[in-house]
């Protein structure tokens, strides 16, 4: 199975929000694009937000799992092979 990734930044995003919080996607895992696999929703922010951002996934109630990752052109970040959906956001202060 291979991943579907959905990355909502801009290519200036990717340099300057290398630091992922992801989270298993309880809602959206199983079915739609991630039918037979796991949903992994990830906020992307920038270094020095991650303990902020961390805070805000982890009071969303359908976010399970969280925890950090970076992602870099150079070292991109590969989700598990259980994946079926990523989607990455970009945080904007617990607005995004």
């Amino acid at each position: 199975m291979s991943t579907i990734i959905v990355d909502d930044r801009t290519a200036k995003e990717r340099l300057t929000h290398p630091c992922l919080v992801i989270g298993t996607d309880r809602f959206m895992s199983g079915w739609g694009e991630a039918e037979g696999g796991l949903s992994y929703a990830a906020w992307a922010c920038k270094a020095g937000d991650e303990g902020a951002c961390m805070e805000w996934v982890e009071r969303r109630r359908d976010m399970t799992r969280v925890r950090v990752v970076y992602d870099s052109p150079r070292y991109p970040y590969r989700p598990f092979r259980a994946c079926a959906h990523l989607h990455i956001y970009v945080w904007k202060g617990g607005k995004a």
